[in-house]
């Protein structure tokens, strides 16, 4: 049977796409009948889909202004990166336990190919690839409920748009040195709250390069 994706749906995943790719940059305006054209549809599925990104969060919409790509959150990414410093920890050094060396393995490939990228630096692939080494360490967390929190917190970070290497590119190196510490003490079978502190640490270190580039305080935990 082929399944066939709405109109609807079509152009939510466009415009989420370009929203979170920079193609739309905060405050662009989202024009209904413009958009339409572009995606080769109606208004009302285009309608339907700014609606929906509305409520992420995505989008922005103003009595006699119309819809603009929302603002990046500076406190909803420090929230948000803080919570995923913990739980992302904890779920790492829960999965270390049972980890096997496919996963590592794959991991290592991943961070390989990051410290590849360092030389002619590309943040966008950089990141992307970051997402995926630690999406490799920790999907095998044996705590469902933690890790469906730990996807909510990367999704809500997707919405957020804020690309620290973007922002912070001088981080990226370090990034991947410190990488290769957590594989080697997850090899090792270190103790799990010292990789969930190793875990942990990276991820905050990550945040505070951040807030110093934007010169907001450092934050803690």
């Amino acid at each position: 049977m082929t399944i066939t994706t709405s109109k609807s749906q079509r152009a939510y995943d466009a415009i989420r796409e370009r929203i979170l790719d920079g193609t739309y940059t905060p405050g662009y305006r989202l024009v209904l009948g413009t958009l339409a054209d572009e995606l080769d549809c109606s208004v009302v599925p285009v309608r339907e889909a700014i609606r929906r990104l509305e409520a992420e969060g995505l989008v922005h919409f103003e009595r006699n202004v119309g819809a603009t790509v929302a603002a990046v959150d500076s406190t909803l990414y420090l929230n948000t990166m803080q919570t995923l410093a913990v739980l992302e920890g904890t779920a790492t050094a829960l999965a270390a336990a049972v980890i096997d060396e496919r996963a590592l393995a794959k991991a290592r490939d991943i961070n390989q190919r990051m410290r590849e990228l360092l030389g002619a630096f590309d943040p966008k692939a950089f990141t992307r690839l970051n997402t995926e080494f630690h999406a490799a360490l920790y999907e095998c967390c044996p705590n469902t409920h933690l890790l469906d929190l730990v996807h909510r917190g990367w999704t809500r970070m997707n919405a957020i748009r804020v690309s620290t290497f973007t922002t912070v590119p001088g981080r990226a190196a370090a990034s991947v040195e410190e990488h290769e510490a957590l594989l080697n003490s997850i090899a090792a079978h270190r103790p799990a709250p010292e990789i969930e502190a190793q875990a942990r640490a990276h991820r905050m270190t990550t945040l505070n390069a951040y807030l110093n580039a934007v010169g907001a305080p450092p934050s803690a935990i």
